[in-house]
């Protein structure tokens, strides 16, 4: 409004300013060349006068106007582009819609995110909104009309496939003069911080369990310690009593699980020797037979190709991470099932344990993440998920790799590779 009382009162003072210039050179131009001309000169001087002076303002008063008209569109014009250029490199999607949800405007933000062109968007009806967020979308609406702000809200949206993703949603009025209310939404894909908050959970989650781990180890130990205790003399008593060698063993090996549980949320020394593969891929199994007799599964074993063959491994630490993989390829069959384990080397001075079994097998979607902790496919109270993340600290502790092959139906195979001691002292020696 000022803008327009200015060029209002600009135009009035020139125009009045052109017509005093007009007249002045005129009076000047009688005085000298018509002093003395008769009334009827005088007569068209005085018409020609105001002629002139029309003319000259209707002029000035053109260009003037088309001057200013030509600067307001050129304003126009930059503030148009600034406009577009900000809305268009805005991180997030900006759409702008109306009661009706009819898109009005998309920028390229929002085709990135949600897969669909402006062209294809314009004037059709919002399709972003799932089906069970839309009664979500008219009550932010409402308080948006009734004054209330909407920022930063969590919610779902849906790109052009159908995928529902997290966003971070603000809502705000959009109001032009003759023209009904319209909204202008501003969203964030928050995939990623969605990500990492549930990491940061799953990270929480393995401190309080590193911190019940030494509640557990501490109250189990001492139990496991008498009932090896009683066992050890059992076995003195009896003699070479095959059925008690394998219940102390069982005991220790129990007594060293827990211990490494522990050592899983607080990192702890490692005792390396030199290990059979072979000898202790059977001592395990062995252990782990009348387990497998009791669910009618079949277990084959193939260490032919291992004898003799030796790694510079916790005996215990191995020996777990072997009954971790036998359990989960058993609880995988399920009755009737087979299970095939097979210790071979491989070139370079490594060996590979592999444990295969014929179940249900890993979606490839879960085959991404079963080494993470507390990540489990199996039914609630039926695993921890923590199996395979030791299985993994336990190979990268000793220089190998362990990786999980599979589909879904058609069983699941674990690769265990782990340098051969000759290996592993000679890289020391080069160290």
């Amino acid at each position: 409004m000022r803008g327009k009382q200015w060029f209002w009162a600009t135009l009035t003072l020139s125009s009045i300013t052109m017509v005093a210039i007009v007249f002045a050179a005129w009076e000047l131009v009688e005085n000298r060349y018509f002093r003395d001309a008769n009334y009827l000169t005088l007569h068209y001087l005085y018409i020609t006068r105001g002629v002139a002076s029309s003319l000259v303002l209707m002029f000035w008063a053109a260009w003037f106007v088309l001057r200013q008209r030509r600067e307001n569109e050129e304003d126009l014009r930059r503030s148009n582009d600034r406009y577009r250029s900000l809305l268009e490199d805005f991180p997030g999607s900006v759409i702008l819609y109306d009661k009706d949800l009819r898109v009005v405007e998309w920028n390229a933000s929002a085709e990135r995110m949600y897969g669909y062109t402006k062209a294809e968007i314009l004037g059709r009806p919002l399709s972003s909104v799932p089906p069970g967020k839309a009664g979500e979308l008219r009550e932010f609406m409402s308080r948006v009309d009734s004054g209330e702000a909407v920022l930063a809200v969590e919610t779902t949206r849906l790109d052009r496939n159908g995928v529902a993703f997290p966003v971070q949603l603000s809502l705000r009025p959009f109001r032009e003069r003759d023209l009904p209310i319209h909204f202008i939404e501003a969203t964030t894909d928050i995939r990623e911080r969605v990500r990492w908050r549930e990491a940061m959970l799953e990270l929480e989650k393995l401190t309080s369990m590193g911190k019940m781990a030494a509640g557990t180890a501490h109250h189990l130990n001492s139990p496991l310690a008498a009932l090896l205790l009683r066992v050890q003399l059992m076995r003195e008593r009896a003699g070479d009593d095959t059925d008690l060698a394998r219940l102390e063993e069982g005991l220790e090996f129990c007594r060293h699980f827990v211990r490494r549980l522990l050592e899983f949320a607080r990192a702890g020394p490692v005792d390396k020797t030199t290990q059979d593969v072979g000898a202790a891929v059977e001592s395990v199994v062995g252990f782990f037979q009348p387990v497998i007799d009791s669910r009618r599964a079949v277990l084959i074993t193939d260490v032919a190709e291992a004898k003799g063959l030796r790694v510079c491994a916790d005996r215990n630490l191995l020996e777990t991470v072997l009954l971790i993989l036998l359990s989960n390829a058993l609880d995988a069959v399920g009755k009737c099932g087979e299970i095939r384990v097979r210790c071979r080397p491989l070139p370079a001075n490594r060996v590979e344990i592999a444990v295969r079994d014929n179940g249900v097998g890993i979606n490839e979607g879960d085959l991404a993440r079963v080494f993470e902790p507390f990540f489990t496919t199996k039914d609630p109270g039926k695993g921890t998920g923590l199996g395979l993340a030791i299985a993994r600290n336990f190979a990268t502790e000793h220089g190998g790799s362990i990786r999980i092959e599979s589909k879904a139906g058609q069983g699941a195979t674990a690769f265990i590779e782990l340098p051969l001691a000759t290996a592993m002292r000679a890289e020391g020696a080069l160290r």
